[in-house]
């Protein structure tokens, strides 16, 4: 198992360090088995701590978890605690989806670039607007072959609000997203294509 812990604006000293891969392993070890990456960042702010915990599986997928403390151990026990529930949600729809274990469940990621603009909340009437918004940040966002079920499971065990995918049934683009009712919704441009091609055809 190999588990890169770091700090932001706080040194993540040896003794945090040993505490969260001990109980990270605990987690992993009674559910999944040692063969894992992944990273956990402790951060400071000004209330308080912050860790957050990103794990990749055997199968690709990842588990992200984040806990808040008032100290570095409290935030890293909230941390485990959540990670460790969507762990056992995993094992439970591995079961029900039948998925195996290898990667092959899982097709090559390709990266697309993941930009923030910034959003003006003042209207200027005399502000002529630009033709293209301004980036205040950019990252990397890994886009992989997925079936919708796995995409599902993906978007169930991150902390993102959305995930985009290729469909391995078609290879299109698809979307799946948080609905505020607590369930997930899934967006296929493909199914409307295919929908529109048959009724020309007819």
């Amino acid at each position: 198992m190999t588990i890169q812990v770091t700090g932001k604006n706080v040194d993540a000293g040896e003794a945090y360090k040993t505490y969260i891969l001990d109980k990270i392993s605990t987690v992993l070890e009674k559910y999944i088995g040692p063969e894992i990456s992944g990273h956990v960042r402790l951060e400071k702010d000004k209330v308080g701590f912050r860790t957050n915990c990103s794990i990749r599986l055997r199968t690709g997928l990842q588990v992200e978890a984040h806990g808040d403390g008032a100290d570095a151990y409290g935030s890293a026990d909230s941390a485990v605690e959540r990670l460790e529930k969507r762990i056992r949600r995993y094992k439970r729809r591995l079961k029900s989806h039948h998925i195996g274990r290898d990667n092959s469940t899982f097709g090559a990621e390709q990266l697309a670039r993941d930009y923030t603009v910034r959003v003006s909340e003042e209207e200027d009437e005399t502000e002529t607007p630009a033709e293209h918004p301004m980036i205040i940040a950019e990252a990397e966002r890994g886009i992989r072959v997925l079936t919708v079920s796995a995409a599902v499971m993906q978007l169930d065990l991150s902390e993102n609000q959305f995930l985009v995918f290729r469909n391995a049934a078609h290879g299109g683009l698809n979307v799946v997203y948080r609905r505020r009712d607590g369930n997930v919704g899934w967006i296929d441009p493909a199914a409307q294509s295919a929908h529109l091609a048959a009724s020309a055809g007819e």
